[in-house]
């Protein structure tokens, strides 16, 4: 099949031989006579999505819940039950998902009740899990874990990174609060990870924009840095200016996470320093945080905050009040 008549066009169009409205599986592109190399260079090029692992969807069918069900739908068999990430997902969470998981995918979390026995293929994750009636639920025809046992799930891994940053996820979805969070987190006593888990619950914050701010906050409180508040606002004469991502507003002091996503190009970048100047005139201190400051051998996140709440300090210390 000659596939180069929908690279050069802006969408997928009535010619294309599959839904352009709703997932199709790897199986059904093969029956309509495209291969693993047609599919990849159409994901290459953003006209279809590949959501989980041998499920793809047109980019023009958009996105929401019930899509991403109908995703997982095609992969897993009915009894199983999405737990972890992909259950945060069909739940709605935004960027719950590993970063470009679109073109490295992970394997589903299913499982299935105690008893029942794993799934064993290469689409899956899986194993047995004990869940109560309470703790699952359907969305759009899929049973998956309720939005809280999904956090709490979570929480109980081994980097504390992945775990703020999936609870946070799921704390801003709304269903349930922190209070209930943490009340729950001694269900799991003597379970893997819940050392983990009692750590974050406390910590999650559903304000949190991405996974980048929930991990650079963990940072900002493993620190001892005084405490940091979310998506603060700053004002100036009646007009909102800026959402600072984590500050005290006592020190005016800030730190910004910068994912490639949303401040990599020139037109980004040229509207983060017109803002964080228009914010600094107001006597804050912001510093801005790459992936490479937060995340990896060479993070300096927290020696950097430090040194950026003393200037806060100093320059605080050096105003005139009148």
């Amino acid at each position: 099949m000659d596939i180069s008549r929908w690279l050069d066009a802006p969408f997928l169009d009535s010619r294309f031989p599959l839904p352009l409205d709703h997932p199709f599986t790897v199986q059904d592109a093969r029956a309509e006579g495209l291969t693993a190399r047609h599919l990849a260079a159409l994901v290459a090029a953003a006209l279809l999505r590949r959501p989980v692992r041998g499920v793809y969807l047109a980019t023009q069918a958009g996105d929401s819940p019930g899509l991403r069900a109908h995703c997982i739908r095609l992969a897993v068999p009915d009894d199983a039950i999405l737990c972890d990430r992909h259950a945060g997902w069909v739940h709605g969470a935004e960027m719950i998902l590993a970063p470009n998981e679109h073109l490295d995918l992970q394997p589903i979390s299913v499982f299935r009740p105690s008893g029942r026995g794993r799934l064993r293929n290469g689409l899956v994750d899986s194993g047995e899990r004990a869940l109560t009636p309470h703790d699952v639920t359907e969305v759009n025809g899929i049973p998956v874990t309720t939005r809280i046992r999904t956090a709490w799930d979570l929480g109980r891994q081994r980097f504390p990174e992945q775990a703020i940053a999936g609870i946070d996820s799921m704390l801003r979805l709304g269903g349930f609060g922190r209070e209930e969070l943490v009340a729950g987190v001694e269900r799991f006593r003597g379970q893997r990870w819940v050392r983990t888990l009692r750590l974050i619950a406390p910590l999650a914050d559903g304000r949190a924009a991405s996974p980048g701010e929930s991990v650079l906050r963990l940072r900002w409180i493993v620190a001892g840095l005084p405490t940091p508040q979310c998506q603060v606002e700053v004002w100036e004469d009646g007009l909102l200016i800026a959402v600072l991502d984590i500050a005290n507003e006592d020190l005016r002091y800030a730190a910004e996470y910068d994912g490639a996503e949303w401040h990599s190009s020139p037109d980004q970048r040229a509207h983060d320093r017109q803002r964080r100047t228009r914010v600094a005139e107001g006597a804050w201190v912001v510093d801005a945080f790459e992936k490479a400051h937060v995340f990896g051998p060479r993070a300096d996140a927290e020696s950097r905050m430090r040194e950026g709440v003393v200037r806060a300090r100093r320059q605080f210390g050096s105003r005139i009040i009148v």
